[in-house]
């Protein structure tokens, strides 16, 4: 008997692949059938890889043609696993509208100073034209509000769209929400990681945020649950990493490097900031003095491959400014003012460098205009 093409299609069309809904015709699954009299060659392709599935479609064909054709006939079927690649369980999160940019500060340890960098970065980037916000995300030791000086306030309600939002709290053109204006001064916050989730998930995306061209996320210290929460809940531009010079905090720097670069989460990495890094006397302004020592910072950043985007000096007005709720970079014509400048400037060029990839967005649009002034040399 000479077998007909079409005849063997038309069975083939009666059966589908395992796990696939569509028969293995229409599919595409079959990519090819050749006749030589009573000798059929059947080529499929499907996409489980599984032993189980390769076989039984092997039989289901070698059966379909037997019954439905010719019960007589040779065949043979030429199986083709073309799985797709295993996606990688990458953290990701869902945009904010208005939002542009989200920047994460971090520190593999405390004290090092991170919420005082984060409140005079986003100072700075408001002097330099930008719309900025502060997400205090330090849930256990909230500073932000008493750095704003704010920490009497509270969020107010607003109906948009129909629906009930937090009216950030805003002073010095920054909007800012923080676990902070909802506790009192004395209150510890006892919680375990998911109730601080659907907290910080509430400030999040509950905010009346408005249009922003950098949300700043000042994060808690070291890497853990708080961390993924966030990378899980929203889509990170990049993260900065701040630590004092000392080897103590330079070696958690290095694991919250570590953590942003990490297959599943694959936040990028912006750069390493290095705070307190020496100590200049009112009387002796020519001098240095390292006492948590040189350069470690930058040294780690040379050895991460990853941007170093400045210190900054040990200066007690920068304590006292963050202590009164005024932060030291809204100091006009000091030298505070001027480190914190060139290292946001190196922070915008970062987001500038990290979005040249992507498509010409009004993302990128916003952050090359109103930063182009900031960031040239």
């Amino acid at each position: 008997m000479k077998l007909n093409k079409q005849d063997i299609l038309n069975a083939l069309k009666t059966i589908t692949v395992p796990g696939e809904g569509e028969n293995m015709v229409d599919s595409g699954a079959v990519t090819n059938v050749v006749t030589f009299a009573d000798e059929v060659i059947v080529d499929i392709t499907i996409k489980n890889p599984a032993l189980q599935a390769k076989k039984k479609t092997e039989v289901d064909i070698l059966q379909t043609i037997h019954k439905e054709v010719y019960e007589k006939a040779k065949i043979t079927v030429n199986v083709k696993v073309d799985a797709p690649a295993a996606a990688t369980n990458e953290i990701k999160g869902k945009a904010i509208p208005g939002i542009q940019n989200i920047v994460a500060v971090a520190s593999g340890k405390g004290g090092v100073g991170k919420s005082t960098v984060t409140a005079n970065l986003a100072v700075t980037l408001s002097k330099m034209g930008f719309k900025v916000g502060v997400l205090d995300a330090d849930i256990y030791g909230p500073s932000i509000p008493i750095m704003f000086d704010v920490a009497n306030e509270r969020p107010l309600s607003v109906t948009i769209d129909g629906k009930s939002k937090m009216k950030p709290v805003e002073n010095y053109g920054i909007k800012i929400l923080s676990i902070g204006f909802f506790t009192k001064p004395d209150q510890a916050v006892i919680w375990r990681g998911p109730m601080a989730a659907k907290a910080l998930n509430q400030m999040i995306f509950d905010a009346a945020w408005g249009e922003l061209d950098f949300l700043l996320l000042d994060l808690p210290p070291g890497t853990g649950d708080i961390h993924l929460s966030l990378m899980q809940a929203m889509p990170i531009t990049g993260a900065v990493i701040v630590s004092t010079p000392q080897n103590v905090a330079l070696a958690d720097a290095k694991k919250g490097v570590a953590m942003f670069q990490q297959d599943t989460i694959n936040v990028p990495v912006l750069g390493i900031i290095e705070n307190m890094a020496y100590f200049t006397p009112a009387e002796l302004p020519e001098n240095k003095y390292y006492i948590f020592g040189k350069e470690g910072a930058k040294n780690l950043a040379e050895d991460l491959k990853v941007p170093f985007l400045g210190e900054i000096p040990i200066v007690q007005s920068i304590r006292e400014a963050g202590d009164v709720g005024r932060p030291a970079a809204l100091q006009d014509a000091t030298p505070i003012e001027k480190a914190f400048e060139n290292l946001t400037k190196e922070v915008v060029q970062e987001v500038v460098n990290r979005n040249e990839a992507l498509p010409a967005t009004e993302a990128i649009k916003i952050t090359t205009m109103a930063g182009c002034s900031a960031v040239k040399k």
